[in-house]
């Protein structure tokens, strides 16, 4: 059988994310931050803001170019819920299945607050049943604030280890970034992090929080600091923070705690904001679910996901135990 042309997939994915960097940013330097952040329309996905609708049309034209020489399904957080077929059956390569995240991070973003990603990640086409375990290419882009001067690249191919780039945003000339997640086998005097960015379950969450990391640090120093917490509100961006050695572990439940609540839908991390982490895998980081188990969802827009991230392999045999058991515990 057929298989995709890798490294023409990756090269392809990093033009598209430097063209909707390029022209997000200029759209950010001449628009006011009240037009990035007015609401367009809310989605199944979440809430479509204006900054995501300027993305989400390049995302478009580049498919439609794609589409002429291409046989693709484009899945996107703000498009239509069961994706948008490119090109006809039989046309080039082998059929594969794009999810994207055109703003992984948009209210960091639209309020100029803090960077952004675009994720993208590309799996052999098996249709419903294409899952986050199939992606064999994923690349990101951090979209940056109209204050910084640099952007960082990562992408991977499954099996081929991971690629780095830090672009100087003025010139447009890149240098190698190295990928260098860290090799403490501990939380402390590190960032951890159990996300806890909105409104419903918040007391549970912290609750949650207390119990695994006074059972990682033995105890509570109350004359220390010994463990950070980074509430970066965009998945891509958490894993990024822990392939890059700032971050040791996050971990989102919020499907599971709402849950717990009775609430049976809610906003919360969806399959394309996880798309990247074959990037974080490839990286020598462990991405799995709560339960140390492997993430087990459909590439779409709908459907919620809790995961944990660990920076390093040590790191996530001591604490895999410690999180299954607690969130067992708080929220089974």
């Amino acid at each position: 059988m057929p298989t995709l042309d890798h490294a023409a997939l990756a090269l392809k994915l990093r033009i598209l994310q430097a063209d909707i960097r390029a022209s997000l940013r200029a759209h950010m330097r001449s628009q006011e931050p009240a037009v990035w952040s007015r609401t367009v329309r809310d989605d199944s996905g979440d809430t479509i803001f204006g900054i995501d609708a300027k993305v989400e049309d390049i995302l478009v034209q580049h498919c439609q170019e794609w589409g002429r020489k291409q046989h693709f399904i484009l899945v996107a957080e703000g498009l239509e819920p069961g994706g948008i077929q490119f090109g006809q059956p039989g046309l080039g390569g082998p059929p594969f299945r794009l999810l994207v995240d055109p703003i992984d991070g948009t209210r960091g973003l639209m309020f100029d607050k803090r960077s952004a990603w675009c994720l993208m990640g590309a799996a052999p086409e098996r249709g419903k049943d294409t899952k986050l375990q199939d992606v064999e290419v994923a690349v990101m882009t951090e979209l940056p604030t109209t204050r910084q001067s640099t952007s960082d690249v990562l992408w991977a191919i499954a099996g081929k280890g991971v690629k780095a780039e830090r672009h100087d945003l003025g010139t447009g000339a890149p240098r190698p970034l190295a990928l260098v997640p860290s090799q403490a086998t501990t939380l402390r005097h590190g960032f951890a992090t159990v996300s806890n960015f909105f409104q419903g379950g918040k007391e549970l969450i912290s609750r949650l929080e207390e119990a695994i990391f006074l059972r990682a640090l033995g105890a509570w120093n109350a004359d220390k600091a010994e463990v950070y917490a980074d509430q970066y509100i965009c998945s891509g961006g958490q894993l990024a923070e822990v392939m890059l050695g700032r971050d040791r572990f996050v971990l989102d439940v919020r499907p599971l705690v709402h849950k717990k609540l009775g609430v049976k839908s809610s906003l919360a991390c969806r399959p394309y904001d996880l798309v990247t982490w074959l990037i974080a895998k490839e990286a020598g980081c462990v991405i799995c679910d709560p339960f140390g188990k492997p993430l087990d969802a459909p590439l779409d827009t709908t459907t919620n996901i809790s995961f944990a991230a660990y920076a390093n392999q040590k790191l996530a045999d001591v604490l895999i135990p410690i999180v299954r058991e607690e969130v067992q515990k708080h929220l089974g």
